[in-house]
């Protein structure tokens, strides 16, 4: 049986790569190639620890979109607003990342006017409905509602290895199930995106209000009677009162299902991927690539 397929949050990992590496790594122009050389040793660290305990992954979609979706800012403008523009450097190796990630033989998939959420979203949907089973990279938290059957959320742990997180696993950080993660947001906010959630509604509070009701729309309901035995009038009143944005927020956290193309069974290539991070000067790359294509007797899946 193949593996699962391995769907990555490219933009995640470019913004992450760039801050966590110094500037001073540079390529054959002398621009920085941070971003670029953590986002592919980020994922061969993945496919390395996979295929030595489990037999890897049966491909890789590298999932990139747009800043934020138009229509998520026609809904609240506040989203991502608080966010500082791309800076120069990062910009330069993002226009380079596709054709570096498709030198590798993974599937590199553009979400257009959605983000890359959208499109791993997607591609999980569409693996899953397909009968097979799919890893999602990632550090956003959007992404905790893909989870479920056959479908888990993976980030690096701090000092090394990685986390695989299920439904389970959801419930067990935020006390509410995958279907749940996005009326969660709504109700305690999400500061990355720019979502205040309501005021004074922490998240604890958010997932207690959930497992009682089972949904924002029940949760504003019973707000808007005055609430329950365990809800404040201020609470109640908080909720009533900011019932449309709130209601607003949701919409701008539930990610959307496009139409996207099952990639077939792929190995990753190294040669390819050597060939290319020897085109931009990441030379430490390419030769730690072509020693592991030429002591690759099996082929690396994914």
């Amino acid at each position: 049986m193949p593996g699962p397929l391995l769907v990555a949050d490219v933009p995640w990992l470019l913004y992450r790569s760039y801050f966590a590496l110094p500037a001073s790594i540079t390529g054959a122009d002398g621009e920085p190639v941070n971003a670029l050389l953590g986002t592919v040793n980020a994922l061969l660290a993945l496919l390395e620890a996979r295929l030595a305990a489990r037999g890897g992954v049966r491909a890789v979609v590298a999932c990139l979109g747009a800043e934020q979706a138009t229509y998520r800012v026609q809904l609240y403008a506040g989203y991502h607003a608080q966010r500082e523009p791309k800076p120069a450097p990062l910009a330069s190796q993002w226009a380079k990342a596709p054709e570096l990630l498709g030198a590798f033989g993974w599937t590199v998939a553009e979400g257009g006017e959605l983000e890359a959420d959208d499109v791993m979203f997607s591609y999980a949907h569409a693996e899953r409905r397909a009968g097979g089973e799919a890893l999602l990279l990632t550090g956003d938290r959007d992404l905790f509602a893909a989870a479920g059957e056959g479908v888990s959320v993976v980030q690096p742990r701090r000092g090394g290895g990685h986390e695989e997180i299920d439904a389970a696993g959801v419930r067990e950080r935020y006390g509410v199930a995958p279907a749940q993660v996005s009326d969660l947001i709504a109700l305690r906010g999400d500061p990355s995106d720019g979502l205040p959630g309501a005021a004074g509604i922490g998240a604890k509070t958010a997932a207690s209000l959930l497992r009682r009701h089972g949904s924002l729309e029940r949760v504003l309901e019973v707000a808007g009677a005055g609430g329950d035995e365990r809800m404040s009038a201020r609470a109640a009143a908080t909720l009533s009162d900011n019932a449309q944005l709130l209601r607003t927020f949701k919409r701008v956290a539930t990610l959307q299902l496009i139409d996207v193309r099952r990639p077939r069974d792929r190995a990753t290539d190294l040669a390819g991927g050597a060939r290319a991070a020897r085109a931009l000067g990441m030379r430490r790359l390419a030769e730690r690539l072509t020693k592991l294509a030429e002591d690759d007797a099996c082929g690396w899946h994914g």
